[in-house]
């Protein structure tokens, strides 16, 4: 960020009198254009894509590392560059003239695994890298988009770097089905897993991230703070309490930071006090998952999570809990628990045993709880919802 913006901010939030000067950097969503304290990563990375610069299809690659550590920012961050660097453009490396002559032309992009739910959605997410036309949400079928794919790279001077983000999660797509759905176009592409494993049977390179260390992660949640709160809203013994608690985890210090904000925000406070922070800290779950793994659910998934999470659910069975979400909303009873056990095999939702002395023989009676942070949710699926792409499974 340029001085003179972060002077017009910290002006700016003076003269409104807000806690959050913008939302955007404090959340645990949004990745910042350059990761902090990433540099030696970055380069190993840029090491594994060095054929690309004389331009040549690299090998595969894949980057893994814990819950936290900042895969995703980091291959986002550096694919969004070598993109601007060469080409002045996010959609290609090259130039062209206005005859048509063209050098060697190479994509970066990335898709997320999590929003892929079809052969149709991931080729229209690849071909939303690559080409400059907007590509149909319907109308057409998977095969005339994979045509287009296939017509997009036909020449042997054109290719396409697909990092396919969040490979390893329950129920996303993963590198072999990335790699199979571009087999007609194999030989103008290379995939990137991204994730926290190496898929099954690897024998590329892999780039490893390690977990942030403490120092490293009070930088980050400085570098958030700094520009997404009021100048003295949060002081530097709560940012190394922070980084601390989130013992490298820049998913789950980010969650608290933002959860704390949305707090204040709430309280119409001038800074994060320390009740906040707890708070915040406290609705991050210890062996959570991401939030954006519950934001990336269809609507009507993330609409039975935010009444889930209006409720008092803690002792009380998935029937009474789907019976309260159906009534405060259009949905059946039956519906909503078709919902909370599909959600609770995906890892979203945890079911729970509960307690109940007089049960007899019969099945053990459980409840759920969320597994990711559901003040950072229920602020941001306001305006994260996704919509389905075609209709085939992956």
């Amino acid at each position: 960020m340029e001085l003179q913006e972060r002077i017009a901010r910290r002006r700016s939030a003076r003269q409104g009198g807000h806690v959050v000067v913008d939302r955007d950097p404090l959340s645990p969503v949004v990745h910042r254009p350059e990761p902090v304290g990433r540099g030696p990563v970055l380069e190993q990375l840029l090491d594994a894509l060095e054929p690309v610069f004389d331009g040549e299809l690299p090998p595969p690659v894949a980057v893994v590392g814990p819950p936290g550590s900042g895969t995703s920012a980091i291959v986002t961050a550096l694919f969004d560059s070598l993109n601007d660097q060469f080409s002045g453009s996010t959609r290609s490396i090259g130039t062209t003239t206005r005859a048509g002559a063209a050098g060697p032309i190479t994509w970066f992009g990335t898709v997320d695994g999590r929003r892929i739910e079809s052969p149709f959605s991931f080729y229209r997410a690849v071909l939303s890298l690559i080409s400059s036309e907007p590509v149909p949400e319907s109308g057409i079928g998977t095969d005339e988009l994979r045509t287009r794919l296939r017509d997009r790279l036909d020449r042997p001077d054109r290719r396409v770097i697909v990092a396919v983000d969040h490979h390893d999660e329950p129920e996303t797509l993963d590198a072999g089905r990335a790699r199979d759905l571009l087999s007609p176009v194999d030989a103008h592409v290379t995939i990137v897993p991204v994730g926290q494993h190496e898929p099954d049977g690897w024998d590329g390179t892999t780039v490893t991230v390690p977990a942030y260390r403490d120092h490293e992660l009070v930088d980050v949640i400085t570098d958030r703070a700094s520009t997404g709160l009021a100048a003295g809203a949060l002081d530097h013994d709560a940012v190394r309490d922070l980084a601390a608690w989130a013992n490298g985890n820049a998913h789950d210090a980010l969650a608290a930071l933002f959860g704390a904000a949305v707090l204040a925000s709430e309280a119409d406070a001038d800074r994060l006090e320390r009740s906040h922070l707890e708070t915040a800290r406290a609705d991050v779950p210890d062996t959570g998952v991401h939030v954006g793994r519950a934001l990336a659910l269809s609507e009507t998934r993330q609409q039975v999570l935010l009444t889930l999470t209006e409720l008092d659910a803690a002792e009380r069975p998935i029937r009474e809990i789907a019976a309260a979400i159906a009534d405060r909303s259009s949905l059946t009873a039956g519906t909503v628990k078709r919902f909370l056990y599909e959600l609770a095999d995906r890892g979203v939702i945890d079911r729970v045993p509960l307690s109940t002395p007089d049960r007899g023989s019969g099945r053990q009676p459980s409840t759920v709880r969320p597994l990711f942070p559901t003040i950072a949710f229920r602020a941001l699926a306001a305006t994260s919802i996704p919509a389905a792409d075609g209709n085939d499974s992956v």
